[in-house]
C-alpha cells in the first residue's frame, strides 16, 4: 500500500517527504531510512519507482511502502542490543535497517516463505556490507534470514524483544503472535485491517494499539506434509561472539570516537554526513492509498498531518527560492573510518579484516 506522500526523486527526498508527513518522528528511524537506499532492493528495470511512496511486487518478490515501513520502525520502538523477529521478510530491507539501530550485540533473524525470496535477501544484504558507506558509520547487526511458514515456527524457540509480521493475520493467529514475544515486548503486525502495535506488559497481560488503516495479503496457511505433520521452522540460534570479533568492534568503535574527538576539536573531517543539497519542499496534498495485489485491489485513505488544499503558502515559498541564489553542490561523501583504518601501521590482513573486506 501507499501513496500517503509525494514521490521523491531520489532516497534522501523520500525520508525528507516522510518526515514532512509525521511518517518519521524519531532520528534513529531517520537515520536507518537515509543510509540504505531503497532502490538498491528493486530490481533494476523497475528502480524508477523506487522513490514512490508505494507498494511493489513483481513475483514472490514484495516491498511494503515506505509510509508502512516508517510507521512500524517507529512502533517498534528499537533499541542498540534486542532481539529482533521479522516474520515474512522478503527483500531483507526492513531488517537490514532495522541491523543499523539494534548494533552488533543485538539479534536479527527473518523467516520467508520463498526460498528464492531468501537468495535475493541474501545477496542485498552482500551488496550492501560489501559496497555501502553507511555500514562503517554504523554498528550493524547483521540479519540471519531461514524458509519457513512463519506459522510453524519450533515452540521450542527464544522469545523477542521485538517481532514484526509483514502480512495480513488473521485473528485466529493472534495469540500464536503473542507467545513468540517476552514480557516487556513490542509486537507490531496487520490485524483486522489494521497496523496493530502490541506491547506485552506480564506473562498475560497486554496493551494494543491502532496504528492506521491498512490491507494486507493473508499470511498463508501451512501446507502439512504426507505424513500429517507439520514442517517446523528452526529460528537461528543466538550465537555468541568470538574474541576476534569482538576485537574488530571495540577497535573501530575506538576509532570512530577518536574521530569524533577530531571533528569536535576541528582538527580532523570526522564521521559526520557530507550536507545534502536543500531542496525545494512542497507542501502535501491527501492521497488515495492504492494496494495492487496479483488481481485485486485494496483502496483506503490515510491523512497526513500535514494535508493542505491551500496554494498560498506554496507560491510564496517558490518565489522566495527562485529569488534564493543557487547552493554549491555538495562535495562526495568520504569513509573517513576506512581512510584512518588504511592509514594505521599495520599489517594489510589486519587492515582488511578491520573493514571486513569491503570493496569500498
Amino acid at each position: 500500500m501507499g501513496g500517503a506522500v509525494s514521490a521523491g526523486e531520489d532516497n534522501d527526498e523520500l525520508v525528507d517527504n516522510l518526515k514532512e508527513a509525521q511518517y518519521i518522528r524519531t532520528a534513529p528511524v531517520e537515520q536507518a531510512f537515509r543510509a540504505i537506499d531503497r532502490a538498491d532492493y528493486y530490481l533494476d528495470e523497475f528502480k524508477e519507482n523506487a522513490y514512490k511512496d508505494l507498494a511493489w511486487k513483481h513475483g514472490n518478490i514484495h516491498l511494503s511502502a515506505p509510509c508502512i515501513y516508517s510507521e512500524v520502525m517507529e512502533a517498534l520502538d528499537l533499541q542498540p542490543g534486542l532481539s529482533f523477529l521479522n516474520l515474512g521478510s522478503g527483500t531483507g530491507y526492513l531488517s537490514s535497517m532495522v541491523g543499523l539501530i539494534l548494533g552488533p550485540f543485538g539479534v536479527n533473524h527473518g523467516v520467508e516463505l520463498h526460498s528464492d525470496v531468501i537468495e535475493y535477501a541474501k545477496q542485498k544484504l552482500d551488496f550492501f556490507i560489501r559496497t555501502s558507506d553507511s555500514f562503517d558509520k554504523f554498528d550493524f547487526c547483521e540479519p540471519s534470514f531461514v524458509t519457513g511458514n512463519c506459522l510453524e515456527i519450533s515452540p521450542d524457540c527464544s522469545q523477542y524483544d521485538r517481532v514484526y509480521c509483514g502480512a495480513g493475520v488473521q485473528k485466529e493467529h493472534e495469540e500464536y503472535m503473542k507467545s513468540l514475544l517476552k514480557v516487556g515486548g513490542i509486537l507490531v503486525m496487520p490485524l483486522e485491517e489494521k497496523l496493530t502495535k502490541i506491547t506485552r506488559t506480564g506473562p498475560s497481560a497486554w496493551e494494543t494499539k491502532k496504528i492506521l488503516a491498512v490491507s494486507f495479503a493473508p499470511l498463508v496457511q501451512p501446507c502439512h506434509s504426507e505424513s500429517g505433520k507439520s514442517r517446523l521452522v528452526q529460528l537461528p540460534p543466538l550465537a555468541v561472539r568470538s574474541l576476534q570479533d569482538l576485537a574488530r568492534i571495540a577497535i573501530r568503535g575506538a576509532i570512530k570516537k577518536v574521530i569524533r574527538q577530531e571533528t569536535a576539536s576541528g582538527s580532523g573531517n570526522g564521521l559526520k554526513t557530507t550536507p545534502r543539497a536543500k531542496r525545494r519542499r512542497v507542501r502535501r496534498r491527501r492521497m488515495e492509498t492504492i494496494v495492487f495485489l496479483d488481481k485485486e485491489v485494496f483502496a483506503s485513505r490515510i491523512s497526513s498531518p500535514s494535508d493542505d488544499t491551500s496554494c498560498e503558502d506554496l507560491e510564496e515559498e517558490q518565489r522566495r527560492e527562485d529569488r534564493a541564489p543557487p547552493e554549491a553542490k555538495p562535495a562526495p561523501p568520504v569513509n573517513f573510518l576506512r581512510e584512518k583504518v588504511l592509514s594505521l601501521p599495520l599489517p594489510d590482513p589486519l587492515k582488511y579484516y578491520l573493514l571486513y573486506y569491503r570493496e569500498k
